[in-house]
């Protein structure tokens, strides 16, 4: 009989049934991923849980019970329920912390709190209304660091059993606010840590206290958080884990992006018919009003409009080179004046540079397929998703070296990258990659490699599968 390890992964969002960012595409990827490693030897039951939010989309789904939560002098009632993805079991917790708040984000803080911590907890308390005891609980970022927490507190207060646990970093800078006094109305108590005094109210702080595994999502990241520029005033205190703190790049959903059978694309194509590519940079030069010149680089950026991204370092960038070759396209929203900014610069360079500030999947696709380089130049990026899709579709990446971007992009080999936080640094990195852009053999070497980059979910889920059996011996 095959080993089992049951593991709770607990997520705000996840395709298909809710998502606003990156977020939604790992906990929709990497829960079946695991599972999909079960062999004679090892089953790993991964079942995810994520909150019953107004706005998830789900069929089938089947009502698990009614059970509740000590909040204070109150009860609230927690509503479960069930359904299934491909196999594998997914959990919904309602109630009305979750009702009272429509969206999966809210603008108010301590809204938010309440719905997370509650959810966090409810989730830990229906393992026991199933009758399933998980031997790892999976967090990912501040929503649901509570279950941590709260499962290493009530093992101090009940003697329960001890479950491993793990925190994904997606994005650290989100901590949650001071929780206080709802984490103690559910009656947690505050324990005494080696956090700063202001973290140790905060959600995330406090998971990553009780966790036994810190994993950012891609090894470049995980040494960015131990120092002071990127570790948010908690660096310190990773410094004192760091033995427990490692990288795990994000995945890919490689089915869901595959130029070879990708519907919003004019032509299809693969690495052994790359030369079917050029059919969408003209077809993508067309929609956009541009002159339809296949020798011309075609440059894009498929971002949030976010000082985070560098999108002022392209803005700069593009207009000291105005005496090289090139058109552009720029597709995202975000910041206004950061929009506006595009808006001026379009009106400089009309014939070559077009902007699109809204989202638009469709059309970020048929960028993928036929522009020729994809600029990420960010100050800050953990993992990074638009780089691995470019290079899966033939496009090459030109990026700072930030967290994943350094982690996924060889320079000279996948793609162009550089290290400094100025325009001038990406220029020259442009002007590198244009001059490379003539040699069409080099050229398609380099799109070549990239193509043939694993970033699939099978690589990382071994990782994560490779960490919990280690916490798990530990505990």
């Amino acid at each position: 009989m095959p080993k089992t390890i049951n593991v709770l992964f607990l997520a705000a969002e996840a395709e298909p049934f809710v998502k606003v960012g990156g977020l939604g595409d790992v906990a929709g990827s990497l829960p079946r991923a695991l599972r999909a490693l079960s062999n004679d030897d090892i089953k790993l039951d991964v079942r995810l849980v994520i909150p019953h939010h107004p706005v998830v989309k789900a069929d089938n789904l089947k009502p698990l019970g009614i059970f509740s939560l000590k909040r204070g002098e109150t009860e609230i009632q927690v509503e479960a329920s069930e359904t299934n993805l491909n196999g594998m079991p997914v959990y919904f917790i309602g109630g009305e912390p979750i009702r009272a708040n429509g969206s999966v984000y809210s603008s108010d803080a301590k809204l938010d709190a309440e719905k997370y911590i509650f959810f966090s907890l409810a989730s830990l308390e229906l393992t026991r209304h199933i009758n399933w005891i998980p031997d790892v609980v999976h967090a990912n970022d501040w929503h649901t660091a509570m279950s941590v927490y709260g499962s290493l507190t009530k093992r101090w207060e009940e003697g329960a059993r001890h479950a491993a646990s793990v925190i994904t970093v997606h994005n650290l800078p989100f901590m949650g606010p001071d929780s206080s006094s709802i984490i103690e109305s559910y009656g947690l108590k505050l324990a005494q840590t080696d956090l700063p005094d202001w973290a140790r109210v905060m959600p995330m702080p406090l998971g990553l206290w009780a966790s036994d595994a810190i994993v950012a999502v891609s090894p470049t990241y995980a040494n960015e958080i131990l120092q002071p520029e990127y570790g948010c005033g908690l660096n310190e205190f990773f410094q004192s884990r760091r033995e427990t703190v490692s990288g795990i790049i994000n995945g890919l959903d490689t089915g869901l992006y595959n130029p070879i059978d990708d519907m919003a694309l004019g032509v299809n194509f693969d690495i052994d018919s790359l030369d079917k590519r050029s059919a969408n940079k003209g077809l993508l030069q067309e929609r956009l009003g541009l002159a339809r010149e296949s020798e011309t680089p075609l440059i894009a950026m498929v971002s949030r409009m976010d000082i985070g991204k560098g999108i002022d370092l392209a803005f700069t960038s593009l207009k000291s080179l105005k005496n090289s070759k090139w058109q552009a396209v720029i597709l995202g929203t975000g910041d206004p004046k950061l929009e506006a900014a595009a808006m001026q610069l379009q009106a400089l360079y009309p014939d070559r540079l077009k902007v699109e500030t809204r989202y638009d999947a469709g059309l970020a696709r048929q960028i993928y397929a036929g522009a020729d380089m994809l600029l990420m130049p960010s100050r800050y990026e953990p993992c990074g998703l638009s780089q691995m899709i470019a290079m899966h579709y033939g496009c090459v990446p030109i990026v700072r070296a930030a967290g994943g971007l350094n982690d996924t992009v060889i320079q000279g080999k996948t793609g162009f990258v550089f290290q400094k936080i100025h325009h001038m640094a990406l220029s020259a990195s442009i002007k590198s990659a244009l001059k490379v852009y003539t040699d069409r053999e080099q050229w398609q070497t380099i799109q070549r490699a990239g193509m043939t980059q694993d970033f699939s979910w099978e690589n990382s889920a071994k990782k994560y599968l490779e960490l919990y059996q280690t916490i798990i011996k530990k505990s």
